[in-house]
């Protein structure tokens, strides 16, 4: 098998072809080789071919125009489970916000909200799926990448040459003035502005009018369901565990007169995190005071020396699986028994800025008023500010939390851009201020929030209300 294995690799370099130079070999000798090797051979063959390169890889057999029957590896493909049980809701949505429909794209896996709606990964040539507001959806499809759909229960259109890809999309957005796609004028929302411009002059000039899809990806997209909400929660108990046993890692260690160094302490916070089940996704970002003025301050190998008498921050996430939803936290400790008048009152602007942004959110659902997160970032910047400290917020207060770390859902934000989405049930967010003195000293709360049936929900244990004292490192 290796051989034959080998063989097929040479045949498909030979080609040099657009694939080969795209795709890892691995996978474009499932693509590609698997192909040919598959040609002339029985099905029964050519299925226990290629279940000794992917076993427990689905197939399906294809006519190929050369002549012969190619067999594809499917065990990347799509159920199509989150269209399938969405399809009533988004045509709903579609109608209430007066738009023909929806119209997901992909390419190289560049879209996520597309690929994550579809279930699909990196595909090497154009998709577009159709979802109108009434009546069926319809996939227009590469001729050579039908395998990924064989499980789409709705129309599929198959093109091969531009000239076919232009003519079947046109037939299926006719008589259609306005479509939602992933786009952000003068990317307004950078997140979110994930089709390329040249995709956009031909879908209107097939005829009609590209609108954002924003309120699309945060109700259908970026919105929790049950299980995300359970994973988050979760993940929310394992961060805040970990962060309080790294704390004491750190001021036991100092207390021994062998303080470890902020790249040590970062490795054994990727170990606790992962041994506590959060796999996909882990990091951490550990800073003693003046390096946490950096807010994506990187230590590498080593870093400087956690000692008596540091603040220290710790900011860490991480999730379950990929399906799963992040967890995103930052504590703040104090590596003594008293926490100084300075460190403390920095502490107590943020905390009064992070708060201020609860309580909006609360008066507001109570009020069954809408908020947007450019609301909430105003209401923390303002607390912010009246102490005098603005200047030194420098970035947004939230983002967005989803299956990403930094979802495409609303962020809180009307600094970097103004975030005019609306915060809806479902969707999940940061709330972080910082405070941020370059070569002195820097400051960062953060904590999680859902929004609910009932209302915002924060989902971080005990949110932290004055800086973490930590005695041991005087013991």
């Amino acid at each position: 098998m290796m051989a034959l294995k080998e063989t097929i690799r040479r045949n498909a370099r030979s080609h040099g072809d657009e694939e080969r130079r795209t795709l890892d070999p691995d996978t474009h000798l499932l693509r590609q080789g698997a192909r040919r090797a598959a040609r002339g051979e029985s099905e029964a063959g050519a299925a226990r071919f290629l279940a000794g390169i992917s076993p427990g890889g689905a197939l399906r057999f294809f006519s190929d125009p050369l002549g012969g029957r190619v067999a594809l590896d499917l065990s990347a493909s799509s159920d199509f489970a989150r269209l399938r049980s969405s399809l009533p809701e988004i045509q709903a949505a579609l109608a209430e916000l007066e738009l023909d429909g929806w119209l997901l794209y992909d390419l190289h896996a560049r879209n996520s909200v597309s690929g994550g709606l579809a279930g699909l990964g990196d595909l090497t040539r154009r998709w577009f799926v159709w979802l109108p507001a009434r009546g069926h959806p319809v996939a227009v499809v590469h001729g050579i990448e039908l395998g990924p759909w064989a499980a789409w229960p709705w129309t599929t259109v198959e093109y091969v040459g531009w000239r076919s890809l232009e003519s079947r999309l046109a037939k299926a957005l006719r008589g259609t003035d306005a479509v939602a796609m992933e786009i952000s004028r003068g990317d307004a929302v950078p997140a979110l502005d994930l089709v390329p411009l040249g995709v956009v002059e031909l879908v209107e000039r097939l005829g009609p009018s590209v609108v954002t899809s924003a309120e699309l990806v945060s109700r259908f997209h970026s919105a929790w369901d049950e299980e995300g909400l359970a994973s988050h929660l979760r993940a929310s108990k394992v961060v805040a565990d970990v962060a309080a046993r790294a704390f004491q890692r750190a001021a036991a260690a100092a207390r021994d007169g062998s303080p470890v160094h902020e790249g040590d302490l970062r490795r054994w916070i990727l170990g606790a995190l992962r041994e506590g089940g959060l796999s996909v996704g882990a990091d951490t970002i550990v800073a003693i005071g003046p390096n946490a003025a950096d807010p994506h301050y990187a230590p590498g190998e080593t870093g400087a020396v956690i000692a008596r008498g540091e603040t220290l921050l710790i900011d860490l996430w991480g999730k379950e699986s990929d399906g799963a939803v992040y967890a995103d936290q930052t504590w703040m400790g104090h590596l003594a028994a008293t926490i100084p008048e300075r460190v403390a009152t920095l502490f107590a602007v943020i905390r009064d800025g992070r708060d201020a942004a609860v309580s909006l959110l609360r008066e507001r659902a109570a009020a069954g008023r809408p908020t947007a997160g450019w609301e909430v970032d105003d209401a923390t910047r303002s607390v912010v500010r009246e102490r005098g400290w603005d200047e030194a917020f420098v970035h947004r207060t939230g983002h967005s939390i989803d299956r990403d770390l930094h979802g495409t859902g609303p962020n809180i934000d009307d600094l970097e851009t103004r975030e005019t989405r609306l915060l809806a049930r479902g969707v999940g967010f940061s709330i972080e201020p910082g405070i941020y003195l370059r070569g002195d000293l820097g400051m960062r709360t953060e904590i999680n929030v859902y929004m609910g049936a009932d209302g915002p929900r924060v989902t971080t244990p005990d949110p932290q209300h004055e800086v973490r004292a930590l005695p041991e490192a005087d013991a």
